[in-house]
């Protein structure tokens, strides 16, 4: 199996993090050489594993609001 080749062009903030290090942030990254995308995914400390997110408690997404607001 392809490995999926990832980069974190610019970091945009946190939304939140895990009692185990793990952070829900908001990123621009890019996939495979594509463009760079805004992209909100759960990744390890050292950002070398990620894993999705789909729900949000109250908090996480005034975060998350509040990140998009700065953005654009």
């Amino acid at each position: 199996m392809k490995e999926i080749k990832k980069e974190i062009v610019r970091h945009i903030g946190v939304i939140s993090e895990s009692t185990r290090g793990w952070q829900l942030e908001l990123n621009m990254v890019r996939w495979d050489d594509g463009e760079p995308k805004l992209d909100l995914h759960v990744w390890s400390p050292d950002h070398e594993k990620c894993s999705t997110r789909g729900t949000f408690t109250r908090e996480e997404a005034k975060a998350l609001l509040r990140l998009l607001k700065k953005e654009v």
